[in-house]
């Protein structure tokens, strides 16, 4: 599913117009950017949470060239699933 499936599926489930769905998915992604570049945790129960996590700086190599290089640290997002979504995610039977 991309954001525009999303967008027609809440649209329809809650009656709401597109564009004001939209708005919100848009206010929700840049609300949870925020609070993350704050170094705030996001947590939804039930769903899941997002979290920034340093990955610390390493050595690795350009696969072009072959050399050895070194890569510095950077802050990532993360995100764990919730319990809800972990048991319902489990259940379902894939093939």
């Amino acid at each position: 599913m991309n954001k525009s499936e999303l967008i027609a599926s809440l649209s329809e489930e809650t009656a709401f117009s597109k564009k004001d769905v939209a708005r919100v998915i848009d206010s929700f992604t840049r609300i949870v950017e925020r609070t993350l570049k704050k170094g705030e945790k996001v947590s939804l129960t039930g769903f899941g949470s997002f979290w920034i996590s340093m990955r610390p700086a390493r050595n690795g190599i350009n696969p072009a060239t072959k050399k050895r290089i070194s890569l510095p640290a950077v802050n990532v997002p993360r995100f764990k699933t919730g319990k809800n979504l972990r048991k319902t995610v489990r259940a379902v039977k894939i093939g």
